[in-house]
């Protein structure tokens, strides 16, 4: 039996948690001070609750990230300094270019694996390939309903009361775009890094008014051929601000840690 180790425990946890494998064994959860009483009352008694890497009593065989970019640069670190295997899901994170290139040299001096999940969005695996031989250009396109871009950037380049019609309000690099909408991130961003990276990666992003589900769009050429993937992102119920692909990304990782067959 092997052992996990879960980085946060909001609603994709809980997902994740309710679907893991039968080989892969939660023992360590790591949460904020605050909320180590709580989490407590949702696990099994030998799972030890903490708030620091230092606390973990033993050494998981994996470990999973579902818990945001600052708790990713808050832990991290440390758990590849400990050769420890992580998934990360909010890969969003690596815009900032020093502290990839920090958790990339730890990596390598420590032997640990940094598996960047696909999260929300299918299509990765034909990225990544593409990018061996000849991958040249990648386009993300991000759409979703005026409600859902509340509270972000878009409100200072768009009016999303006035929209009456799919309108793009916003085009840059991946890394630009997961600088001014973190919540937004992590799809630009794992598109970008399986493929030609975060400044040569174009990112539109939309607001429709008649949509009711987020809506993902790759667009990439290259020597391989041509590439266009669309799908309709469904929310968990618990939580409409989380993907329910994104977390089935997280529970596949967990499979692939004790599987004998990869697919």
């Amino acid at each position: 039996m092997k052992q996990l180790m879960m980085i946060g425990f909001g609603a994709m946890a809980h997902e994740v948690y309710a679907h893991l494998p039968q080989d892969l064994e939660l023992k360590w959860v790591v949460v904020p001070e605050r909320s180590i009483d709580a989490v407590k009352q949702e696990v099994a008694p030998d799972v030890q609750v903490i708030a620091k890497i230092s606390e973990c009593c033993g050494a998981p065989d994996y470990v999973i990230e579902v818990a945001g970019q600052a708790a990713v640069k808050e832990h991290a670190l440390e758990i590849v300094k400990r050769g420890w295997s992580i998934g990360l899901i909010s890969v969003g994170t690596f815009a900032d270019a020093h502290f990839f290139q920090q958790l990339k040299d730890a990596a390598q001096l420590s032997g640990a694996q940094l598996s960047l999940l696909a999260g929300a969005i299918a299509g990765i695996d034909g990225i990544a390939a593409a990018k061996e031989g000849g991958l040249e250009q990648v386009t993300y396109r991000g759409c979703k309903s005026p409600n859902s871009w509340r509270g972000s950037y878009a409100e200072q380049l768009i009016n999303l009361d006035d929209v009456k019609e799919a309108t793009i309000f916003y085009q840059g690099t991946a890394r630009e775009a997961a600088l001014k909408f973190p919540a937004n991130a992590n799809v630009a961003a794992t598109i970008a890094l399986a493929g030609v990276g975060m400044d040569q990666t174009l990112v539109e992003l939309m607001v429709d008014p008649l949509s009711s589900q987020n809506q993902h769009t790759i667009m990439a050429q290259g020597r391989f051929g041509q590439m266009r993937i669309e799908m309709l992102g469904v929310p968990l119920k618990s939580n409409p601000k989380t993907s329910t692909l994104a977390a089935l990304s997280v529970i596949r990782a967990c499979r692939n840690s004790v599987d004998a067959i990869r697919i």
